[in-house]
């Protein structure tokens, strides 16, 4: 009988809630920001926002590497002042979840908020609702179906991250193996077994998240037709 460690399981819950967590407040106030406005350089802003979506895992991991590193740009700041360093910590692969899963949830959210009719937030402006109010109470709404996609999706990045996890949070039992860590240091260490347990866990988690939206999107349709 095989003895599991669910270690893997609780870290990779944690990380990726906590990065789909600051991925969807970010997401959610940069599209806004851009949504139905136009500028010089915004195509050029969009595709750097896009760019983790097409690189490789590692080359993204490598910048993060440059980037919070101890001689790294923030990393040798960090640990110069605060003796903190992100390499090797569950914390590393909290910001790999966040830089790969962002592009999901900025991609979900613009397409959102320029779907809604703008009519409707001019509406309230012209009612004396100020600009808080308005989104509040007209613009996340409306656009909360495609903001819950984009949610779920970027959690479901966040859970299956490996590459640029591996190369900022390293492996560390106990510290920093999430679910796709434990998988692959499984099969290198021929224990297919508990690699394929794992497999199974992390399918289900995806299949089950994907349905779910799935089945919240085509009821919410329903009911918006009927109305």
């Amino acid at each position: 009988m095989l003895e599991m460690d669910y270690s893997p399981l609780l870290l990779s819950l944690k990380v990726a809630a906590i990065s789909t967590f600051f991925v969807f407040l970010a997401g959610v106030f940069i599209a806004y920001l851009l949504a139905k406005r136009d500028f010089f350089g915004k195509s050029i802003l969009e595709a750097l926002f896009l760019l983790p979506l097409v690189l490789p895992p590692t080359v993204v991991g490598f910048g993060l590497l440059i980037l919070f590193g101890k001689k790294g740009w923030i990393g040798s700041w960090l640990v110069e002042w605060f003796d903190f360093q992100i390499v090797f910590t569950w914390i590393g692969a909290v910001i790999a979840s966040i830089v790969v899963s962002f592009p999901l949830m900025y991609q979900s959210a613009a397409a959102a908020f320029e779907s809604l009719d703008e009519r409707l937030s001019n509406a309230a402006r012209t009612m004396g609702a100020s600009e808080w109010r308005v989104f509040w109470s007209v613009v996340f709404p409306l656009a909360w179906p495609g903001l819950l996609a984009g949610l779920v999706l970027s959690f479901a990045r966040g859970l299956g991250e490996f590459g640029a996890t591996l190369m900022l949070a390293g492996y560390i039992p106990g510290k920093t193996d999430t679910i796709p860590m434990a998988i692959y240091f499984a099969v290198e260490s021929g224990q297919m077994e508990k690699a394929t347990f794992w497999v199974v866990i992390i399918i289900v988690f995806g299949f089950s998240l994907i349905l779910w939206v799935n089945w919240w999107s085509k009821r919410n349709i329903r009911r918006f037709t009927r109305s």
